[in-house]
């Protein structure tokens, strides 16, 4: 079935003559219809939109046009603006916001020839790590639909793991896109920070956000990358800095990683770690071993801190960034003759609780009398987390560790326990902290439910960290395993 196909070899296929991208978006059209309804992966299903750009993809083909997305269907994270359809970020205050203009990474994947099939579920303003915060519903994990597929690109993972879509483009402040990748079985890149565009990307926290590809295998990620790498003068933290063919550095199989160093750091394997992912991870390390990696100890000692540290920083971002939907100038505006009662119902009817939650925190770390004890506190750790990073990759080339401290958990499991569901994130939010690349790969399974390696590299070093990921897949075929969905029907 050509939904199956990675993106690389659906453009090989499309290349050969023997599919055309008409008849690839027709079948991902056709799967979204009949299966989307159990998961609740898209949002938004732009159906007439990816036929027109599918049509206009063959006749560049047609025309000599061999773009290396040329043709591919993919979704967006439904954070990305899209002039002329719905993004709602996953909430009911943009729920009926279209945007006037493109994001920067909707415009470059257009550019390439890539066909949009739609917008994808995700928790409210990217604040969760389980998919549960969206206004418009969760989204299920196709591995076991009782269980959460992570989050906050929870729609993402779901869609690229059940065959909904051929790669997606999420967004990372937390590990948003590899916890998720993790808990779905998928490869999930964020790359360094700056590398990608953040522009038209509706805002979290901005030193922290980060737009990245989950696909089908560390070529996917490498091919979407570098259609999304690179400056952008409408970004001011976007960096100026050559973009290397990271699709071309992979290197033909088998991968030779001789001389290699992967950095193996106590802090990620201490307490509070699930057995079975410890295992699934220490057999993955292994197999690096075996394609002539060498590992060494490396230590992040200000790791454990890391959560602490994130979420007043984030939470104070947030609190800022939020600040503009206030009923005035765009999205959800509840009326009232009063201007300070008008903002108070508009932001009280249009966020959702966790919103609200870190609003609430963010404003209070920032306020007079407790700035230099929580926020200001908060950047010092962060500074010493990043310092951390780069001490451990001057030792080694690639830090090697768990994903997750654990398999995808039940819906509903955490829901009212917010310091429990923050922990999901204890072992990706380091990197988002830092700036520094980080990618999960698939490396297993625990009790049925996927297990995520991550693997963490210098900055700008994309390269080498997609090679790594390159071998391991050579190695094992958990990248290649999707979840049965042929008696899947969609839920009431």
């Amino acid at each position: 079935m050509p939904t199956r196909l990675p993106a690389h070899a659906a453009v090989d296929a499309m290349r050969d003559g023997g599919l055309t991208s008409s008849e690839l978006t027709e079948a991902y059209l056709a799967r979204i219809a009949a299966l989307d309804g159990a998961l609740g992966a898209y949002l938004t299903v732009t159906s007439d939109l990816a036929r027109a750009q599918a049509a206009a993809a063959d006749r560049r083909r047609a025309a000599g046009d061999d773009a290396p997305l040329l043709g591919v269907p993919y979704a967006l994270k439904d954070i990305f603006t899209t002039a002329g359809v719905r993004t709602t970020a996953g909430s009911r205050i943009l729920e009926h916001y279209v945007p006037p203009d493109d994001s920067t990474v909707y415009r470059r994947l257009r550019e390439a020839g890539a066909v949009l099939l739609g917008k994808l579920n995700m928790d409210e303003f990217a604040m969760g790590s389980s998919n549960e915060n969206s206004a418009f519903g969760p989204v299920r994990n196709p591995w076991d639909r009782a269980r959460v597929p992570g989050g906050s690109s929870g729609g993402a993972a779901a869609a690229v793991a059940a065959d909904l879509c051929a790669f997606a483009v999420g967004t990372d402040t937390g590990g948003s896109v590899r916890q998720p990748a993790a808990l779905c079985g998928v490869v999930g890149l964020k790359p360094t920070y700056g590398r990608v565009s953040r522009y038209g990307m509706i805002a979290f926290a901005s030193s922290l956000d980060h737009a990245g590809p989950l696909a089908k295998g560390a070529r996917d990620a490498a091919l979407v990358l570098g259609a999304l790498a690179g400056h952008d003068p409408a970004d001011s933290t976007s960096l100026r800095e050559p973009v290397p063919d990271y699709a071309g550095a992979l290197g033909r199989p088998p991968v030779d990683l001789t001389g290699l160093r992967i950095g193996v750091p106590a802090e990620y394997f201490a307490g509070g770690l699930d057995e079975g992912i410890r295992t699934a991870v220490e057999t993955a390390i292994g197999a690096l071993d075996g394609a002539g990696a060498r590992r060494v100890p490396v230590r992040l000692p200000h790791a454990p801190y890391a959560i602490a540290a994130y979420y007043l920083v984030v939470t104070a971002e947030a609190s800022a960034n939020l600040a503009r939907y206030d009923g005035v100038r765009f999205g959800l505006a509840v009326e009232d003759d009063d201007l300070w009662r008008r903002y108070a119902r508009t932001r009280g009817a249009g966020f959702g609780i966790e919103v609200k939650r870190r609003i609430m925190l963010g404003t209070f770390a920032l306020s007079s009398g407790y700035y230099d004890a929580y926020y200001l506190r908060a950047t010092r750790v962060r500074e010493l987390i990043r310092q951390d990073f780069e001490a451990a990759l001057g030792e080694c080339d690639v830090i090697a560790g768990p994903t997750t401290p654990a398999p995808a958990f039940p819906l509903g499991a955490k829901v009212d326990d917010p310091l429990a569901m923050y922990l999901s994130d204890i072992y990706t939010c380091p990197a988002d902290l830092s700036g520094h690349p980080a990618v999960s790969v698939p490396c297993g399974f625990v009790d049925g439910l996927p297990v995520g390696l991550q693997l963490t590299g210098r900055a700008l070093d994309e390269a080498t960290l997609l090679r790594v990921a390159h071998a391991y897949e050579q190695a094992t075929d958990w990248h290649t395993r999707r979840p049965d969905l042929a008696a899947v029907t969609p839920a009431a």
